[in-house]
């Protein structure tokens, strides 16, 4: 067998521009994440409760627009400039918050973040795919994601530090920055580089443009429900985690609740890049379900973890098992997507809407976990969420393979002329 020919000189340029998107855009595309838990405990003083609500309202708004998400980049070729709006969204949505107290309009303003957050997870695999192709997605995906958790950890470092020296709201001022430094890095991407019919997972001699669908390709295809629904109760679980984390350390070290927090999100990151780099070089070898099951089967050790002690030490230790679950998640399930809609035209809009099922999960997983830890307990609130993530892995195990050539053929059928 010959190997393969190099890339164009356009694609490679435009796959280290899009190195820079991931590494930069890593800190901006979930708005300030476990920082606003901490920010409003440490600063305004709000109840556990509140915080989970204004997250949870956050994560509905989230939920709303996760498929219009998908259906946009379908229909856009204009998906950079979307990318750049919506990463300026995110920051001016979040810098703000200094300057406001009320719980309207800090909701609001984080409900604006993240409806402008769901257009990066569609965008950056819409981009990949129309660069790459299906044959290279799983690589680039992996690729994609080894640099985002390098950028998390490097943007959590230098989170921790700064707000040593100037308190949480340092996090504002890093973000701006960040924002910046992703907007170049997205206009380096030749435009030129992307398919756009490629992007959308278009047959590749297709007969007529194939019109995206939402929902009910979705309910055609008993796999992308399994999937759908068993990573719902995934985010149901592992949505809460981190923040109830850092209220914990809100309580035992005040001073370094920031800092310490910032110490886990670096520590689960750094494992979340070779964990992404096992999905890019080992989804193609040994399939999809494998790898899905491993990130599956640690989050509910997680949280059975979590309660056997309040050390610092202690919950950074178990903080690193987050990295494999999330580092195998991030670069996995657009590649399980991208397998059962491949030749639909309607990839980008079909992930949209599983992320919108599971989505469903993440938002209201603060607020349940809140309520909890308002009536019962911190330690009841994460044996709670290990008992959610357990039916996960239950629910994984019974998902087929997806991995194309393994004898399992989509049921989601390419658009005809009478649909």
């Amino acid at each position: 067998m010959s190997p393969p020919s190099p890339a164009p000189l356009s694609v490679r340029s435009a796959e280290r521009a899009l190195d820079g998107v991931n590494f930069f855009l890593a800190d901006v595309r979930d708005g300030l994440g476990p920082y606003l838990a901490i920010y409003l405990l440490a600063v305004h003083k709000w109840e556990p409760a509140s915080i989970g609500l204004v997250m949870t309202v956050a994560g509905l708004a989230a939920l709303l627009a996760q498929t219009p998400a998908g259906a946009l980049m379908d229909r856009v070729n204009a998906k950079r400039a979307t990318v750049v709006i919506a990463a300026l969204l995110v920051t001016g949505s979040c810098v703000v918050l200094p300057w406001i107290t009320s719980f309207t309009l800090v909701a609001a303003t984080q409900a604006v973040s993240a409806v402008a957050g769901t257009v990066f997870a569609p965008a950056i695999a819409a981009i990949s795919l129309g660069i790459v192709g299906p044959r290279a997605f799983a690589r680039r995906m992996g690729r994609n994601e080894t640099f985002n958790h390098a950028g998390n950890a490097v943007a959590a470092l230098l989170a921790g530090g700064l707000a040593y020296i100037g308190g949480p709201v340092v996090v504002f001022y890093l973000m701006a920055a960040l924002t910046l430094a992703s907007v170049a890095a997205v206009l380096m991407i030749p435009s030129t580089a992307i398919d756009h019919e490629q992007a959308r997972g278009s047959p590749a001699t297709p007969e007529r443009q194939p019109a995206p669908s939402s929902f009910g390709m979705l309910l055609r295809d008993p796999t992308l429900l399994m999937l759908a629904a068993s990573c719902a109760l995934f985010h149901l679980a592992n949505a809460a985690m981190l923040p109830l984390v850092g209220q914990k350390l809100s309580h035992t070290s005040p001073a370094l609740a920031t800092t310490l927090t910032a110490a886990c999100i670096v520590a689960a990151q750094l494992v979340m890049v070779p964990a992404a780099m096992l999905v890019g070089t080992r989804a193609d070898v040994w399939g999809r379900k494998p790898l899905l099951l491993a990130g599956f089967v640690i989050l509910p050790i997680r949280g059975v973890l979590y309660p056997l002690s309040d050390a610092p030490a202690w919950l950074l230790s178990v903080q690193l098992l987050d990295g494999i679950g999330a580092g195998i998640f991030g670069a996995l399930i657009p590649v399980m997507v991208s397998d059962l809609t491949q030749g639909t035209g309607r990839f980008n809009v079909t992930l949209g809407a599983v992320s919108t099922v599971f989505g469903l999960g993440a938002a209201l997983s603060p607020g349940l976990a809140g309520v909890i830890v308002q009536f019962a307990g911190y330690d009841v609130a994460f044996l709670t969420l290990a008992a959610i993530a357990a039916l996960a892995f239950v629910l994984a195990m019974a998902m087929p393979e997806t991995r194309p050539h393994t004898g399992r053929a989509s049921t989601v059928a390419a658009p005809t002329d009478a649909t």
